[in-house]
């Protein structure tokens, strides 16, 4: 009998068939992920099963077999990236499989977490205060417990008054079992429980939290300025794209009309600004001259001149606006489609 039949028997009939059905899980979304559920509540578990149900599929089992089902998953076929994903297999792993991108799929796991008191023991992933206020708790042993942690606490109106807000740990530090006992009863939930993703496979990448977890204001931002940046390449380079082709054209015609008028080159298009620009050029040599060498005509020409260099406030903050409308229609244009990551 050779080492391999042997070891055969030695395993469980019901662990050869959960492996089974972990490797048809695996093979049957196109993205996978590893989550932990270690500190989840069977009453946070049952409702955040409410909140993925038809968006995913998730099956808790022991770690050693997600490993293996992963291992012979990737070995039938011949992906040796997907192997990688049971590095990430520790605590209390469950394999969850869906459709959605795994920033999706991460958005929404962080978004099915629920408030939960903290343990004794913990470490606090914030800065916990109180909050000042009566507790709604009648005079008992429960002041003299909130002082003993140092909570500024009192009798007012026959209730337990909290005097002022409190900071009792800050983040990093851990929260003993008499603070932890303390801000249950006070009904401060300070961290959320839920299902942690570990990593998440899709198309041949392992995508880990630090990746997956992004200020999608910050990064809209960023998009938007490459598309700024992008667009002013392809307008200076002369590079036609379909958000160009219009402003290359604009440019190109008004170079063309300076040429023109910097040569004095009539065309349809120019005469009016050659003659214009001859009229202000005669203007500006007759201003040069002493009033007694100009004509009345001249004088009048002259004065109209001045009257219309004016500014005219109106019509420059006109243009302002218009200017800011145009930049608003080029970062809406940038950040079309990125719901569809989100």
């Amino acid at each position: 009998m050779t080492s391999a039949v042997a070891t055969q028997r030695k395993i469980a009939p019901w662990k050869i068939e959960e492996v089974k059905t972990l490797k048809e899980l695996l093979k049957s979304k196109p993205v996978v992920a590893i989550v932990d559920m270690m500190e989840v509540p069977a009453r946070q578990l049952q409702e955040i099963r409410d909140k993925i149900r038809g968006k995913m599929i998730l099956r808790m089992s022991r770690n050693s077999l997600i490993i293996r089902a992963i291992k012979e998953v990737a070995e039938e076929t011949n992906n040796p990236e997907f192997a990688k994903l049971a590095d990430y297999v520790e605590k209390g792993a469950a394999i969850l499989v869906t459709d959605m991108n795994p920033f999706k799929l991460f958005k929404e796991l962080e978004a099915s977490k629920t408030p939960a008191p903290i343990k004794g023991g913990a470490i606090a992933p914030c800065d916990i205060k109180v909050q000042k206020g009566s507790t709604g708790m009648p005079p008992g042993p429960f002041l003299g417990e909130l002082k003993s942690v140092g909570i500024p606490a009192a009798i007012e109106k026959g209730k337990i008054v909290i005097k002022e807000d409190k900071v009792v740990v800050k983040a990093g530090e851990v929260v003993s079992h008499k603070l932890a006992t303390i801000l249950s009863t006070l009904g401060i939930k300070p961290i959320k429980v839920g299902l942690n993703l570990l990593a998440a496979y899709e198309d041949g990448i392992i995508y880990t939290p630090d990746v997956l977890k992004i200020d999608e204001e910050e990064f809209i931002s960023k998009i938007q300025n490459a598309y700024m940046h992008a667009v002013n390449l392809s307008v200076n380079a002369a590079i036609p794209t379909k958000a160009t082709i219009e402003m290359l054209i604009q440019k190109a015609f008004l170079n063309a009309r300076a040429v023109s008028v910097e040569s004095a080159f009539l065309t349809d298009k120019t005469a009016s600004d050659i003659i214009g620009k001859a009229y202000a050029q005669m203007l500006a040599l007759a201003g040069k001259l002493s009033d007694d060498a100009l004509d009345d005509d001249l004088r009048e020409r002259l004065s109209a001149s001045a009257s219309a260099a004016a500014p005219a406030p109106a019509a420059e903050e006109k243009k302002e606006e218009e200017k800011k409308e145009e930049k608003k229609d080029d970062t809406a244009t940038a950040a079309a489609g990125l719901a569809l990551l989100f």
